[in-house]
């Protein structure tokens, strides 16, 4: 076992792309756990370009992360709305939808919900 791991998102152990070229998710798998990029394109909402792929009313991830930059709107299942930007930490529960905000591409960093991310129900 190495004692260094060195990995780029710009060769993911796994990409997932988001419907209608809305985006994607970029995996690093590790000993640790999984680290994922997401590139957010703008028009994206995961109610239309997520969703369908997971099969689920509302985004199901427990979230952990960083926004790298855009912006980015979430709405929880009970109605608890927050907005986050470019330098914001954020941590969401399941039970929601998103939306990117503005003309910008969103780029979020996320320790803990993108390893089932964008993947379709098991059977």
């Amino acid at each position: 076992m190495a004692g260094i791991v060195r990995k780029s998102f710009d060769s993911a152990d796994e990409t997932r792309p988001f419907k209608d070229e809305k985006g994607r998710l970029d995996l690093l798998i590790g000993d640790g756990g999984s680290v994922g990029r997401a590139v957010f394109e703008p028009g994206w909402k995961w109610s239309e370009h997520v969703g369908p792929i997971a099969g689920t009313p509302s985004c199901q991830a427990s979230h952990v992360g960083y926004v790298v930059s855009g912006r980015m709107h979430v709405v929880m299942d009970d109605g608890e709305t927050a907005e986050f930007g470019a330098g914001d930490y954020m941590e969401v529960k399941p039970g929601h939808d998103a939306w990117v905000l503005g003309d910008e591409p969103c780029v979020a960093l996320d320790w803990n919900g993108f390893t089932n991310y964008a993947l379709p129900p098991s059977s």
